[in-house]
């Protein structure tokens, strides 16, 4: 279940559009130029990719991994499917929000604006266009000469996020890892790979239709 909500806290801060650092700017516009990179990448109907997933509890020396298929569609449609350790999805049409467990027979249930509105969520895949407020920006060095390093610092930093890493691909400008720490100093990184932009996720993949008989939970809105 931990796989779970880190998600949830990882994307519901993540995704948090940056602003630009005057000092970097003024440089040359390196970083505004790497944005422009990755904006003109995902502004596309929609796409699908591969995920890894490692969530690092720091106090209690605990990791956990997880991996599986991510389906975009824009603007605001996810769809999180976990293969491994068990199976769950995450499903959005930008307005509802199922959490599905077969193992379980159970689905957690809520509004995408609670965790994914207002900036938040993973609008940086679902929609493009919300990528220029709210965070610090610098570049860093990447020790893969082929990617590009930005580290984010929240204009208004919170408990569950404290300061995120993008790792960007120079080649292509495809978002390849994030990285995000939180107050505690845990850690989560998503590692996204084998995208397809040719192929548009269909409209009936963000919508899910609750098993007979299964366990609905509502999720907490605040």
């Amino acid at each position: 279940m931990m796989i779970v909500f880190s998600f949830l806290l990882t994307i519901g801060a993540i995704f948090l559009p940056p602003t630009v650092d005057a000092a970097d700017d003024a440089a040359g516009n390196t970083i505004d130029q790497i944005i422009a990179g990755v904006e003109a990448r995902y502004n596309v109907p929609g796409f699908t990719a591969e995920f890894d997933q490692e969530s690092i509890l720091k106090a209690m020396a605990v990791t956990d991994t997880a991996s599986g298929r991510l389906m975009v569609r824009q603007p605001g449609k996810m769809r999180w499917e976990y293969v491994v350790p068990d199976p769950q999805t995450i499903i959005t049409d930008g307005n509802d929000l199922w959490v599905y467990r077969p193992e379980e027979n159970q689905v957690m249930v809520g509004k995408a604006p609670a965790f994914f509105g207002k900036g938040k969520g993973a609008g940086f895949l679902s929609n493009i266009k919300i990528i220029r407020e709210g965070f610090q920006i610098s570049q860093e060095p990447d020790p893969d000469p082929a990617l590009y390093r930005l580290k984010l610092v929240p204009n208004k930093s919170s408990v569950d996020l404290m300061e995120m890493q993008l790792d960007i691909a120079k080649k292509n400008f495809d978002l390849i890892r994030i990285i995000t720490f939180n107050v505690y100093g845990d850690e989560t990184r998503i590692e996204l790979k084998n995208y397809n932009f040719a192929n548009v996720p269909p409209e009936d993949r963000f919508k899910f239709v609750i098993p007979e008989g299964a366990d609905v939970v509502q999720m907490n809105q605040e």
